[in-house]
């Protein structure tokens, strides 16, 4: 049984209070929908359906990755549409997610599971599962794949069920899973969040249903107390706890994207700020794997250190490019601002001020980069698709697979939407940082001053992502038209 007190001491206290104005939960029919008892698995089961099928021409359809579903689904179209649903709606893929569907088999198989190790109640494990997951990507040649793809959905099933079946809280989507890590951070900016309608109703019911749950019905499985909430970065919006209150005091509000950058109440932990500047910086050096300086870097430190081992050199390169280059302009970035501002405050403090400003920036190179690729061969799944039908003699559902098709937009229009988003992440970026800037300092001089070594950052990993994208990309996992 878990204590709200507990809940709330952990989360950092209560949050601030505000009544939701706009409450998706109390609109007609979709309200009643979402709040229903199988209301998840509407959008679960047909996901379900969609990665048994992929996971069925993963292993039996063309070894091709342009000819795939499995890659063309997983690689272009979940990738590009995944983006544009936490930009415009929320986290509706963790919401959705079929790995989780087995959970309640899971916790009957553990009777209720051991605690989560104390240790592992961070960030740090999501940060290494997340540049692990980039590195085999790299690697392993994902999208290349079709069969290694499906050995990539079963593993998401297995560690799920694996977890879910050992530990209470849901540790693979809070702690390990790098799909929920990355899909957490993005949905910083999302319009949605959880909250509640009555603060009071929560201070006095009695059983906290929504964290622990009810007879028949699961609580929050990341163990969240909706009251506390104040972000979006555990919360998988299963809506699970809509469910389980019994004074229907849930609610789904629609915010202004990115408030909750601003709060004051932002955590002042080191894991939790740095995973933010590993997700903005691995924006940048997914896209940098795939034009050619990548590919010159790796000629030369091959010849310079001596290596041949494919592997060796990824490691190096995906260590320094995610994980050492943040750290070290991060905590460089920190110490200069602290002198600059004056204030003679703990580091982390300081470091964990203004990284939240990288989330708009992090989120519009993402979203530039695999936008590219949606852009560039949405349209390749319909020959797939009439490819995969031809094959298992349901040719007449449809026509000879027409090749020709694939780019959504005008490949001309590509590169000028890619620029208009990176330039809106960072003048959003900059926004969040002026607005962080006077809400923590009395006065704009040492405000501007604390946030200076932050622009520049900011300023270089802007520039670097539209150089990135200037530069001739790789066309994983497409056929160009007439190819």
């Amino acid at each position: 049984m878990i204590s709200p007190n507990d809940i709330a001491v952990r989360d950092g206290g209560p949050a601030l209070y505000r009544p939701p104005p706009r409450d998706l939960l109390r609109v007609p029919l979709l309200g009643r929908l979402l709040r229903s008892r199988h209301g998840r698995l509407l959008g679960q089961i047909p996901l379900l359906l969609v990665a048994l099928l992929l996971i069925y021409d993963g292993f039996t359809g063309s070894p091709i990755a342009p000819q795939n579903l499995a890659t063309v689904s997983v690689w272009v179209h979940y990738r590009g549409l995944v983006m544009l649903a936490l930009l415009f709606v929320g986290n509706l893929f963790c919401m959705s997610c079929p790995f989780t569907i087995p959970r309640t088999v899971a916790l009957r198989l553990s009777r209720g599971g051991r605690r989560w190790p104390r240790a592992l109640r961070n960030k740090w494990l999501a940060v290494a599962a997340f540049v692990g997951f980039l590195l085999l990507y790299e690697w392993l040649d994902l999208w290349a794949g079709p069969a290694l793809t499906a050995w990539v959905i079963i593993g998401y099933f297995a560690a799920a069920f694996l977890l879910e079946a050992l530990f209470a809280e849901s540790p693979f989507c809070k702690y390990v899973c790098p799909l929920g890590t990355f899909n957490f951070v993005a949905s910083t900016v999302s319009p949605t969040q959880i909250t509640v309608r009555d603060h009071d109703v929560c201070r006095t019911c009695p059983g906290k249903e929504c964290v622990n749950g009810a007879p028949d019905v699961l609580g929050c499985g990341t163990e969240l107390f909706p009251p506390t909430l104040r972000s979006n970065l555990d919360c998988v919006l299963c809506l699970d706890c809509a469910r389980a209150c019994p004074y229907d005091n849930v609610a789904l509000a629609v915010r202004v994207p990115g408030r909750e950058l601003l709060e004051s109440a932002w955590p002042r932990r080191w894991d939790l700020s740095f995973l933010v500047l590993v997700f903005a910086f691995a924006g940048l050096s997914n896209a940098f794997g795939m034009v050619p300086p990548f590919y010159d870097w790796q000629l030369w430190l091959s010849a310079a250190l001596g290596i041949t081992n494919e592997l060796v050199l990824l490691l190096i390169t995906f260590g320094l490019l995610n994980l050492a280059l943040p750290a070290a302009l991060g905590l460089g970035a920190a110490s200069l601002s602290r002198a600059l501002s004056g204030r003679a405050e703990a580091l982390r403090i300081t470091f964990s001020r203004f990284v939240p400003a990288f989330a708009p920036l992090g989120v519009a190179v993402w979203l530039a980069h695999y936008g590219f690729h949606f852009a560039t061969g949405a349209l390749a799944i319909v020959p797939v698709t009439q490819m995969f039908l031809n094959d298992h003699g349901l040719g007449w559902l449809g026509t000879e697979p027409n090749w020709q098709l694939g780019p959504l937009l005008p490949g001309g229009w590509v590169l000028p939407l890619q620029t208009i988003i990176v330039l809106a992440g960072f003048a959003g970026s900059l926004m969040v940082g002026n607005r962080i800037g006077r809400r923590d300092f009395d006065a704009p001089a040492p405000a501007v001053r604390a946030f200076l070594p932050w622009l520049v950052m900011l300023a270089g990993l802007a520039a670097a992502a539209l150089g990135t994208f200037n530069l001739p990309m790789e066309m994983r996992g497409t056929i160009f038209p007439g190819g």
